[in-house]
């Protein structure tokens, strides 16, 4: 089998391939240097196994090797320096003829369409020791969701692979944008993690901010200002509906967050002057004031095990980062660098911490420990702002804006190492991203 080493980042490192194993001793990527050398994989054209079959094979093989590759561990060696490739998905695996050209996995696969559905089987090697990982998989769905049993298979093999969990079969939230920089209009979008099934959720009638996930995946929250003034409002994903959390006249509710169990919701409320935390239980509308002082605190996140809330404040002069009790209670500062620090959120492991920091004109994606330890700064432009973490905590999703009147707004991603920085493509301009679970 195949092993990944993981960490606690707290210097820039990364993966290096320790060299050939024997049938006895498993591959290993190991931690070494700070250099990466991405593992190189064999992905042959899934098989099509029902006439008709070819182009969805050809897509999910496609769609398979771009989720590997796009992780910056992996290198997928081209059709091109293949030797063979298998006769069928249930033939002997010529190993010999992979090892020669250093592939270290192999995954194959079948592809089988009849009516409106898809089923897809895969096997994933090891090449080295000649074995099989796992058994094989099969994912039935439908035809339109066919890049859904893509990102099931990559998800596998990376879980095999790595040993975490995989984070492909996932969808993300965000506000996509049209128009000029000084009037954008917004409107809140779901997509697949890779950029693709765009679909809208809203019109672009009224300013929307800040769409969350709830844990599950099935509710969004978002801020609008339909009313004149910013109300937080809870959209059914499969429906569409929405209803808007209670506040009174002259209120501004915003920056809200879903509790653990999806059962409660932090945000910032803002009344005569002051903004502070508060939590509303969904189902009796009680509301819980978790902070008072005359700060502006804001950007609430519940740690993953629902016990504490990391926030910003600038109750100590400056935008700085604070964690404290879930029910409230006295909060401990936990960002002491240079610049502002803003937008926490916790990691779904539970070890670290990413914000937004403004230092010397610049903006960064960073990430910490939970005692505000060990600060690695990720990215840095003119304008980064908002983290979100993927379901496994290993890739970071943040809004990046370019200079100028004529700037314009896009998401990017990035390993909690800093390495590995890509787009992702969107039909517009894109913000305010926020990562949802795997999908069940």
């Amino acid at each position: 089998m195949i092993r990944f080493l993981t960490f606690l980042a707290a210097v820039m490192m990364a993966f290096a391939f320790t060299g050939p194993a024997t049938a006895q001793e498993p591959l290993r990527l190991t931690l070494r240097d700070g250099v990466i050398e991405a593992l190189p994989f064999a992905l042959p054209q899934f098989e099509a196994e029902v006439a008709g079959s070819e182009q969805m094979a050809a897509d999910i093989s496609r769609v398979v090797a771009e989720d590997l590759t796009g992780t910056g561990l992996f290198r997928q060696i081209p059709a091109t320096s293949f030797i063979s490739t298998p006769s069928g998905f249930a033939s002997p695996v010529a190993f010999a003829d992979w090892r020669a050209i250093n592939a270290q996995a192999l995954v194959t696969g079948a592809v089988a369409v009849n009516g409106a559905t898809v089923t897809v089987k895969f096997r994933l090697y090891d090449v080295f020791s000649g074995q099989e990982m796992g058994e094989g998989l099969q994912f039935s769905g439908t035809t339109d969701g066919w890049r859904r049993m893509a990102h099931k298979v990559s998800d596998a093999v990376y879980s095999r692979i790595t040993g975490e969990a995989g984070y492909f079969d996932s969808r993300v939230v965000f506000v996509a944008e049209t128009g000029p920089k000084d009037d954008r209009a917004k409107r809140v979008a779901i997509m697949d993690y890779d950029g693709a099934n765009v679909q809208y959720l809203t019109d672009s009638s009224t300013i929307v901010l800040a769409p969350r996930f709830s844990p599950n995946g099935d509710r969004i929250l978002f801020t609008s200002y339909e009313s004149g003034f910013p109300r937080i409002n809870i959209l059914d994903v499969a429906s569409v509906t929405r209803q808007q959390l209670g506040t009174v006249e002259g209120e501004m509710a915003f920056s809200p967050r879903f509790s653990l169990d999806g059962r409660q919701v932090i945000y910032s409320l803002a009344n005569g002057g002051n903004t502070d935390i508060y939590r509303t239980d969904l189902a009796t509308g009680q509301h819980s004031r978790l902070t008072n002082t005359p700060a502006i605190e804001t950007a609430p996140s519940f740690s993953p095990d629902g016990s504490q809330i990391v926030f910003e404040s600038d109750r100590s002069g400056t935008q700085q980062l604070y964690v404290m009790p879930a029910n409230g209670g006295e909060p401990q500062r936990i960002s002491f660098g240079n610049g502002r620090y803003g937008t926490p959120v916790w990691s779904p492991r539970g070890d670290l911490i990413a914000f937004t920091k403004q230092e010397a004109g610049r903006f960064h994606i960073g990430v910490m420990r939970t005692d505000g330890s060990e600060e690695r700064l990720l990215t840095s432009s003119f304008l980064d702002e908002g983290p979100t973490w993927a379901p496994n905590g290993r890739v970071i999703m943040f809004a990046r804006e370019t200079q100028g009147a004529g700037g314009t707004t896009a998401l990017y991603s990035v390993d909690i190492t800093g390495r590995n920085l890509r787009r992702v493509p969107t039909p517009q301009g894109a913000s305010d991203p926020s990562w949802g679970p795997l999908q069940r």
